[in-house]
């Protein structure tokens, strides 16, 4: 199974849907982001999306798991292209195949190599665009009923929220 790892803010900002989307609301756009990604990595990759949290003192680092999806903010003072370099670089060094999703051009010559490869933002976002043309489809309406945003607690889109800004969930 191939390694997705995706740079969040890149490609919230490569695209007009998700454009619109921040610009009422970020933590929505997160989320529409990590379930785009989700839906995209069903049964052939392993999905992590990774946010700079760099100007985010609070920001530790940490990795949580949403819809299959590894969500992460850079810990504060390190950019998420640092981490994203980190995880190609694991990627190559243990030879996963992995793709790195990213239009930063300094990002993209750093990651490609061995079994690494590169794709920008915008392929990217015409890829899951295709991906759900496909899965819409296929479903009885002809719509995105069965959408992660539209079935996901309202507590999670909290969690995400909280994440983003450096504070921990609260512990159970």
């Amino acid at each position: 199974m191939r390694r997705l790892v995706v740079d969040g803010y890149n490609v919230l900002h490569a695209d007009d849907v998700y454009r619109r989307i921040a610009a009422d609301d970020l933590d929505s756009a997160r989320a529409r982001l990590v379930e785009d990604v989700a839906a995209f990595c069903t049964g052939e990759w392993r999905g992590t999306v990774v946010f700079d949290g760099a100007g985010n003192p609070t920001s530790d680092g940490a990795p949580h798991r949403v819809a299959g999806v590894t969500v992460l903010f850079s810990r504060g003072g390190e950019s998420a292209d640092t981490v994203i370099e980190s995880l190609a670089r694991r990627s190559r060094d243990r030879g996963e195949g992995a793709t790195i999703v990213t239009s930063d051009a300094a990002t993209q010559w750093t990651v490609i190599g061995g079994d690494v490869t590169r794709m920008s933002s915008v392929e990217f976002v015409r890829a899951i665009r295709e991906t759900g043309r496909e899965w819409t489809e296929h479903s009885p309406a002809g719509t995105r009923k069965g959408a992660l945003q539209e079935r996901i607690d309202p507590d999670v889109r909290g969690v995400l929220a909280r994440w983003a800004r450096g504070n921990q969930a609260p512990k159970a």
